[in-house]
């Protein structure tokens, strides 16, 4: 018998790919609590049951089996109580599909498949998976459900199949990660979609961290006139409770809880969605591999200083250790800066001086490079040798050494192999420097809902603004051999996020030469970006997965 009214919960959670039962225990946990709240239906992300995105570890059989008996108990749980609506990877006709499950009364009532594949940025689901049928709609409790997957939503064509065929409400299961602005485009599409088909929509995102990617959730749902009705938080789990009820126009959900900030601003895409992505990122990462805390090398400069206060704010104090490395070349300031912000942050701090390590292997290599002289391989040295340090106390203890260098450094080959590029997770990988700053400014202004670190400031106003500088020679600053920050920057970002030419750059106001340049540098450091660690993806165009480039690589522009 058609009901008039519905309870539709959109469970916003964390899942871990290939914890198969917790996933599964989760979801359980997360219909008792819809259950007690009055809820028909339950919404949980996109390949909830494995963890998305699960890349190759989808294929193995073992894998696909032990997925599809977590779905039957699933389903056996729906006996009594809300039904659920629950992705996962699913074999049928001996082609493996992502795809949902409709449960309800004990069974698996219906499958519906993804029809459209990504295939670009950190997407490769046509690798693993086979494109499916358009959705048809799914009968529940006598009402007509389009249910879409993801990509589904992105493009009209799935929605618009589904709506031809009867559906009466659009449900939208997704694993969508964070980028910069991305959380307004989701809003944009999901109302395109509202206004192309005339149907009310429901979309669930999931919240975690996932190697190089982070899902920030913020599910919503949209009425007929494409009114936002509820909003759900970012950064955190959440189960949303929405009220629905048939009227003559149709099914339309009511009033429910929103955020403040609904202008798609600051909270979802200026330096607190960075700095909430980073934290999550790192966190989910950390906790997830079983690592018991994380350490750095701390040198007075913002890049580190940030990164320990994303560390701090994702971990607790007690589980970030701090190191200073002091070379012959290191300020009484960058000692100073080091100390004040580890004090600022509460978390270990110590001092291990290089000094006589540097004297020893220079005088070994002496008779060698007889005849040379000085450059940066003497520099890159000091680098190497904190390097050297820092993994075997990561070695000794077990922490995970953390690397701090930004977007810019990586970009132009500003890093040293094997030196201030050695570690387990790069936070600031996807972090331009002047974002770098902005996002410090912000933090030392703000604590963010969350954080497990301190209120107020968490490092010297000094470290934010004194000339950024490797200190590996006297009197060196980053601009000895990069342009301005501000220049760099917007060049990078038409080189790596737009593809722009060197003609498309310089007729933005960038002199040529220094484009040219700073190409040049790009392409050089591809073989260092192979070998970097891993780091939380938050632009449109992030290295490692996003960009491909070959490392053999003649092609300049002609």
């Amino acid at each position: 018998m058609a009901t008039d009214r519905l309870t539709i919960a959109l469970a916003q959670i964390n899942l871990s790919v290939g914890d198969i039962e917790g996933n599964r225990e989760t979801i359980r946990a997360f219909r008792r609590k819809a259950a007690e709240a009055g809820a028909d239906l339950v919404l949980f992300p996109e390949l909830a049951i494995s963890g998305y995105p699960p890349e190759d570890l989808v294929l193995r059989r073992g894998y696909q089996k032990g997925c599809r008996i977590a779905i039957e108990e699933l389903a056996a749980d729906t006996k009594e109580g809300p039904a659920m609506v629950v992705g996962m990877p699913w074999v049928m006709t001996g082609q493996l599909y992502n795809a949902v499950a409709l449960l309800d009364e004990g069974e698996i009532k219906a499958v519906v498949t993804k029809r459209d594949l990504p295939n670009y940025g950190p997407f490769d689901e046509k690798r693993v998976f086979a494109s499916g049928m358009m959705p048809e709609p799914v009968m529940f409790r006598g009402i007509k459900l389009g249910i879409v997957i993801c990509e589904d939503m992105w493009k009209p064509y799935a929605c618009g199949h589904t709506a031809k065929m009867g559906a009466e409400m659009l449900l939208a299961i997704n694993g969508s990660p964070y980028e910069m602005n991305k959380f307004a485009v989701r809003h944009k599409l999901a109302r395109a979609r509202v206004f192309e088909t005339g149907l009310p929509l429901a979309y669930i995102n999931q919240i975690c961290g996932q190697d190089e990617l982070v899902f920030d959730g913020g599910s919503f749902i949209y009425d007929t006139e494409g009114v936002c009705k509820a909003q759900g938080p970012l950064w955190r789990e959440h189960l949303m409770i929405t009220k629905w009820e048939r009227t003559k126009a149709g099914w339309q959900p009511q009033e429910g809880e929103k955020l403040a900030d609904t202008d798609f601003s600051n909270s979802f895409q200026g330096p607190e969605a960075v700095y909430q992505a980073m934290i999550l990122g790192l966190r989910d990462y950390v906790e997830k591999n079983g690592f018991p805390g994380v350490l750095l090398g701390l040198s007075g400069g913002i890049d580190s200083a940030l990164a320990a206060a994303v560390a701090v704010d994702a971990l607790g104090p007690d589980k970030v250790w701090t190191v200073m490395l002091p070379s012959p070349f290191t300020s009484e300031d960058s000692l100073e800066d080091a100390q004040a912000t580890a004090n600022c942050l509460g978390c270990r701090y110590d001092v291990l001086p290089i000094s006589n390590v540097m004297q020893v292997l220079e005088q070994s290599l002496a008779e060698t490079f007889t005849g040379k002289q000085r450059d940066t391989t003497e520099e890159n040295l000091q680098s190497r040798i904190r390097g050297l340090a820092l993994m075997a106390l990561s070695n000794k203890f077990g922490w995970m050494l953390l690397a701090t260098g930004n977007k810019s450094e990586l970009s132009t080959g500003y890093a040293t192999l094997y030196g201030d590029m050695c570690g387990g997770y790069a936070v600031l990988k996807d972090v331009y420097k002047a974002t770098v700053t902005a996002v410090a400014k912000w933090r030392n202004e703000n604590r963010p809902e969350g954080a497990r670190g301190p209120a107020g400031a968490v490092m010297p106003a000094r470290v934010i603004s004194k000339p950024p500088t490797a200190e590996l020679k006297p009197n060196q600053t980053d601009q000895d051999t990069l342009p301005p920050y501000d220049v760099l920057d917007d060049i990078l970002k038409g080189l790596v996020e737009l593809d722009q030419s060197v003609d498309d750059i310089v007729a933005r106001g960038h002199q040529r030469e220094i484009v040219v340049k700073v190409w040049h540098m790009l392409d050089k450091a591809e073989y260092k970006r192979r070998q970097a660690p891993p780091g939380v993806k938050l632009s449109t165009r992030a290295f490692g997965k996003d960009r491909r480039y070959p490392i053999t690589n003649k092609y300049r522009g002609r």
